[in-house]
């Protein structure tokens, strides 16, 4: 028989395909309170410990009680910092970091997660495609607005942020 794990320490199950999924409770929803489930994989069940006990101390850092309060730039920081350095490759942290720096949070970073909507974000999607390049000596020849796939590689970036489920939007 399976030995039980705390509360609060996740669980643990072989899948199907023969990997190891650890899943963990990451927060609850302030209005509703139903609680919002992250998960990690592994190919051994040891790894997916290791995985699940620092996924469950980084999923601290976010203080998703106070979401309403956060701005999408200080919001996607901590995203950053404390999720998407777990759920990212180490080679994509360095082009994520890009986005946030470059494009979010100057554009529509200062708007506070309460008041963001979508059209604010189409907005900066099309500033994004007629006007986004950042201005460097090697960009000086080419087109002043980012391509197609970089603009949906930058809202996958905010999609990945669990914003949706706090913000009023």
């Amino acid at each position: 028989m399976a030995k039980k794990r705390a509360n609060g320490e996740g669980s643990i199950r072989k899948r199907s395909d023969g990997r190891w999924k650890g899943r963990y409770t990451a927060w609850r929803n302030p209005e509703t309170g139903k609680p919002i489930y992250r998960n990690v994989l592994g190919k051994t069940q040891s790894e997916v410990k290791e995985k699940l006990a620092k996924a469950i101390e980084e999923s601290k850092g976010l203080d998703v009680i106070r979401s309403g309060s956060y701005t999408l730039g200080q919001w996607m920081e901590g995203w950053f910092e404390n999720e998407a350095q777990m759920k990212v490759r180490p080679s994509s942290h360095a082009t994520y970091r890009g986005y946030i720096d470059n494009h979010i949070k100057p554009n529509v970073g200062s708007i506070p997660l309460g008041k963001l909507t979508t059209l604010d974000l189409q907005g900066f999607y099309k500033k994004l495609l007629d006007g986004g390049r950042v201005e460097r000596v090697e960009s000086a020849k080419k087109p002043k607005g980012l391509s197609a796939k970089t603009v949906r590689n930058i809202h996958q970036a905010i999609s990945s942020a669990p914003i949706w489920r706090y913000g009023k939007g």
